[in-house]
């Protein structure tokens, strides 16, 4: 095979991979976007206030998983528990074939498959596919948390995605879509590093001690490793990213100046405990998003003829 049709064939698995990507990306977000909202929620219940207020975060029944579920619930139903899926669904169709495929891309020019070299991979995979899929978790996020207004008797700020995009636009300014980006580069850093590599590492360590075969035990054992790995190194950042993208720019309306500011007013008057508020829902829900994931990515890959991951 020439030149051209070697490049011809490489381009099509990428393509290949991106699609799937894609698919399985889909596949996993609609099964666990509820809990994704439950998560939310309990990252903005206790946020700290304005400056006139300061002294006492106000209390509410939303620090626990199950009542706001039902809060939820009574004011959505079902339907409720998908309040702003249709971005979360765009979002994957760039942020994940990009950090996936990305990955795999810089793995292979990792120096000799280092661990180091596997992590970096990860984290600067992660970064570029999340600032390029920043609009779309920004108009996710605040599609969830309208769920606040809603439990306050005022009218939700977005109609539908369209709606929060041109209002944000208008209000905002195009810089307004990338609000929260630093926090959200951060996170995307340190999820990719936990998640890819320990996924990596974790089903590569399996088969190597016979312990199964490439397949769905291996799939699921990795899956489950890497979820554990990613929470515990990004919940921090992804409580930051999600208070920062919440608010809306412009100095008036701001809580925190920046990703730092907000960092400091979380562990002054939350506590440093708050760095990790919906930890659970969060690994609850990483858990299944990455066994339905990579169950489903690396099925499709071996019925489509191409190499696992």
């Amino acid at each position: 095979m020439g030149g051209d049709g070697r490049r011809e064939a490489s381009e099509l698995r990428t393509a290949s991979k991106i699609a799937l990507a894609s698919l399985s990306a889909a596949v996993a977000e609609t099964s666990t976007f509820p809990i994704d909202i439950i998560k939310t929620r309990l990252q903005l219940h206790g946020e700290s206030p304005r400056p006139t207020s300061l002294l006492r975060p106000p209390v509410s029944a939303a620090g626990n998983s199950l009542l706001v579920a039902a809060e939820i619930w009574k004011k959505g139903g079902v339907l409720g528990f998908y309040n702003g899926l249709t971005p979360a669904l765009l979002r994957h169709l760039f942020y994940t074939p990009l950090r996936i495929v990305g990955y795999e891309h810089l793995r292979a020019v990792a120096p000799d498959g280092s661990l180091l070299g596997k992590a970096l991979a990860g984290g600067v995979s992660g970064v570029i596919a999340q600032i390029l899929a920043s609009p779309a978790d920004l108009i996710k996020v605040r599609m969830q948390a309208d769920g606040h207004l809603l439990n306050a008797a005022a009218q939700p700020r977005y109609a539908g995605v369209f709606d929060a995009l041109r209002k944000i636009v208008k209000k905002e300014g195009i810089r307004g879509l990338w609000t929260g980006v630093f926090p959200n580069a951060q996170r995307a850093f340190l999820v990719n590093m936990g998640e890819l590599t320990c996924y990596d590492q974790a089903k590569h360590f399996i088969i190597r001690k016979g312990l199964s075969q490439d397949n769905t035990y291996a799939h699921t054992m990795a899956s489950v490793a890497s979820g554990l790995c990613s929470t515990a190194l990004s919940c921090p950042a992804d409580v930051v990213k999600t208070r920062m993208m919440n608010q809306t720019s412009g100095r008036e309306a701001a809580l925190y100046k920046n990703s730092f500011d907000c960092l400091y007013k979380t562990v002054k008057f939350e506590g440093i405990s708050a760095l990790w508020k919906g930890f659970f829902p969060t690994w609850a829900r990483l858990g299944p998003w990455q066994f339905v994931f990579w169950v489903s990515y690396e099925k499709f890959r071996q019925v489509s003829g191409l190499s696992s991951f």
